[in-house]
């Protein structure tokens, strides 16, 4: 079975030797994603319903969801690999069913399992995907290598799931696309490389080209890409549930410790999403009306009244729960 990014290595066949150079996009461009009111159904059940969603050049983009939520079925709308039942798909302005090689050629993808050609060994994988694109970085393919441990030499089906992954990781990134699709993409790997990955390997790809390269990840992983991500939408049974960019959401959604002389009051505010009392202590999770609810519990007289803000993992918690 051959890995499914292999699949969007569309391009020019063309020696590794040497790189072309990658031509910057027109001032003005469209978003990279743009989803109108997709709908993919099976049967009698919507996996996605009417998602909207914009993606600019440049960005980290979240994509965060329970398992089920409908997350790789958009993805693989995204990429043609499912037709839309209806609803509009754009990347780079253009229709990836109509103009597939032209949208493929400049994108690159890891999905959640990555399978290649089991009589090939690794390094006829990297020289066989490479053959199909205009560019590849042999210097940063040479580097992944040695980060990943791997073996040029070894046969693919000797490689661990998390070795597979990591190669998965190394055909998409060396020829350093415009726009990365990452479904679950730490899956199998690691603590110490997962770590490694998410804050060497695809931070350097982005800060390399800030303005052109854009990054579109599924993951269940929130914590680890909290560094990274500029913007992310929460889905739940196929639909959008919350979109909000990090700092915006870092900003709304807060936690609120207070404790009391006696017992803590009661407070009821439409702010409160949650809220958990413990002998004299009060936590509150709150959206938006922060300060109107700090006002309140000074009334109460605390001893001490403290503030921060969530991690975007328990911002998502929080929205689901």
């Amino acid at each position: 079975m051959l890995i499914v990014s292999l699949w969007f290595n569309f391009g020019v066949p063309s020696t590794r030797f040497p790189p072309n150079p990658t031509p910057h996009p027109p001032m003005t461009t469209p978003p990279v994603i743009e989803l109108r009111q997709l709908v993919r159904r099976y049967g009698s059940t919507d996996a996605v319903h009417g998602l909207d969603l914009t993606v600019r050049a440049g960005t980290c983009y979240g994509f965060f969801g329970r398992n089920g939520a409908g997350k790789t079925t958009t993805i693989k709308c995204l990429l043609n690999l499912l037709r839309p039942t209806s609803g509009t798909v754009r990347l780079f302005g253009l229709d990836p069913a109509r103009d597939e090689v032209a949208v493929k050629s400049r994108l690159a993808y890891v999905p959640d399992v990555v399978a290649f050609h089991p009589w090939m060994t690794v390094d006829a994988v990297l020289t066989y995907v490479a053959s199909f694109r205009t560019h590849w970085n042999l210097k940063l393919q040479s580097e992944l290598l040695d980060r990943f441990r791997l073996d040029p030499t070894k046969s693919v089906k000797a490689l661990s799931k998390g070795q597979r992954t990591q190669l998965g990781l190394i055909t998409a990134l060396c020829p350093e696309p415009e726009l990365l699709v990452l479904d679950e993409p730490t899956s199998g790997l690691d603590p110490i490389i997962r770590r490694e990955f998410i804050q060497t390997v695809i931070g350097a790809y982005q800060e390399a080209d800030p303005e052109r390269r854009t990054i579109f990840v599924s993951t269940h992983l929130i914590t680890e890409f909290e560094g990274l991500i500029d913007e992310f939408t929460i889905i739940d049974a196929g639909r959008s549930v919350l979109h909000l960019e990090a700092d915006q959401a870092r900003q709304r959604y807060q936690r609120i410790r207070a404790r009391f002389p006696g017992e803590p009051p009661v407070l009821s505010h439409s702010g409160i999403l949650r809220s958990r009392c413990e002998g004299r202590e009060l936590e509150i999770i709150a959206r938006d009306h922060g300060d109107a609810l700090l006002q309140q519990l000074r009334q109460h007289a605390p001893e001490s009244l403290t503030t921060e803000a969530l991690t975007l993992e328990e911002i998502f918690l929080a929205t689901l729960q």
